[in-house]
């Protein structure tokens, strides 16, 4: 309507003579006129592919799924909304002309038979004899039934190839899925890691003040201070992970993340769980890029929490190798007995392998795990080309 108003309005200044407001053939022409300029707004302005993807699942009944979301940003985009506004502008006319104008004429000839005014010829009516009124009546509304149903389903069928995602809404839709599956993998990924360890070391630490609290007393109150420390310890590194969540919100995270500076006070809670570390370090381990120093201790982490989580109180060989070109994290621990489970072949195990497999991949590294000669080993390699951040 407001595009239609618009040629009516511009015509009569380009056109002597011109009454689109009174005269059915200019109206016609303005209608024409207004189906250009819809076309060219749908090219200039993003936002009526979303109110027209709006009307359509209102109005059609089209399936959300099958229609784009958002506004058109791409030409190839745009160039379908306006094809798509103008079907819709052109259908939606010719059914308002026809509601407008068919249903008063049906309505006289259904009563032709009837009232005899209606019959004068100076009306212009055809001359209908008997009931060939009303029958043309009845046959004029069911051609505006039929063109409004016609119209519907016709737009319906085009909605999802017009107003469907483009190629370029499909990546970007696949890119925001990536992203969001990468966001929170990272997040888990970083709660087993904090979480898990400390949960290992308590456990043990736990077991191990229960079993002797009656015979060594100062055993026991010295694993319970541990265990305030480690927990101490995870409420630090669990407000880290709450600040990724922060992050995603835009904001600044409340407390940086451990690297390998805290390597030193890891292995001091390690121990005081009841696992003998031996940690051999070449290298300097200050000084290297922030993201690969983070991922280097979560693998440590995890390494030894796996070794406390599946072997129990074992000693542990830990080695971190420092060079210019990358960082060698291994972890090797004794192999449980027969009757108990190998850490890769425990139920619902694994998630940490595959998160450490997933720090790795992710900086171009790469690490392994397997047992072999009674020993368990993980090996896990960092480069360091590239990592600034």
């Amino acid at each position: 309507m407001p595009f239609f108003l618009l040629a009516s309005a511009v015509l009569p200044l380009v056109a002597e003579g011109a009454e689109p407001l009174r005269q059915v053939g200019w109206q016609v022409v303005a209608f024409g006129c207004a189906l250009p300029v819809a076309a060219l707004a749908a090219l200039l302005f993003p936002l009526v592919r979303p109110l027209e993807v709006a009307a359509v699942r209102s109005l059609c009944g089209v399936p959300a799924e099958r229609l784009a979301e958002g506004p058109a940003l791409s030409w190839a985009a745009r160039r379908r909304t306006a094809l798509w506004f103008v079907a819709h502008l052109l259908a939606g006319g010719i059914v308002s002309g026809m509601t407008l104008s068919a249903p008063p004429a049906a309505v006289v000839l259904l009563l032709l038979p009837f009232a005899d005014p209606l019959r004068h010829t100076a009306l212009g009516w055809p001359a209908f004899h008997g009931v060939l009124g009303p029958l043309a009546g009845l046959a004029l509304l069911a051609l505006v039934a039929g063109t409004s149903w016609g119209a519907g389903a016709l737009l319906a069928r085009c909605a999802p190839v017009l107003l469907g995602p483009t190629p370029a809404d499909r990546l970007a839709a696949a890119e925001r899925r990536a992203a969001d599956l990468a966001s929170r993998n990272r997040l888990a990924r970083e709660l087993h890691d904090a979480v898990g360890h400390a949960l290992s070391a308590v456990t043990l630490q736990a077991g191990a003040a229960r079993r002797v609290l009656d015979a060594d007393p100062e055993f026991a109150r010295r694993a319970l201070a541990a265990i305030e420390e480690t927990t101490r310890a995870a409420v630090a590194e669990l407000d880290t992970v709450l600040g990724l969540l922060r992050e995603e919100d835009g904001s600044d995270p409340t407390a940086p993340a451990p690297t390998l500076d805290g390597l030193a006070a890891l292995l001091d809670r390690t121990r005081a769980a009841g696992v003998p570390v031996e940690a051999t370090v070449e290298g300097r381990c200050t000084g290297l890029p922030p993201v690969v120093s983070r991922e280097a201790y979560r693998i440590v982490q995890e390494g030894l929490s796996n070794a406390l989580r599946h072997a129990g109180p074992v000693p542990v060989r830990l080695s971190v190798r420092v060079t210019d070109a990358d960082v060698t994290i291994r972890v090797e621990n004794a192999v449980p007995g027969a009757g108990r489970a190998a850490p890769d072949a425990r139920a619902g195990g694994g998630r940490g392998l595959r998160g450490i497999a997933e720090r790795t991949r992710l900086l171009g590294g790469g690490a392994t795990a397997a047992a072999e000669d009674g020993v368990w080993r993980l090996t896990a390699r960092l480069p360091l080309k590239g990592a600034t951040t």
